[in-house]
């Protein structure tokens, strides 16, 4: 498997939803909080195909 950079806007995309679910996890953010696993998963998911396929 040949990994590549991701671009700038899917790095910064998945490190803004990862620090939004850091962030829910440890102050109560009404909407964010109950969701917070999600949407670190998603941030994860991003970065992970932002890294398998290129271009992205």
């Amino acid at each position: 498997m040949k990994l590549s950079k991701p671009t700038m806007i899917v790095f910064w995309i998945s490190l803004i939803l990862g620090i939004l679910a850091l962030l829910a996890t440890l102050v109560t953010i009404p909407v964010l909080s109950q969701y917070a696993f999600w949407v670190l998963f998603v941030g994860f998911v991003l970065l992970v195909l932002g890294n398998t396929m290129k271009g992205m």
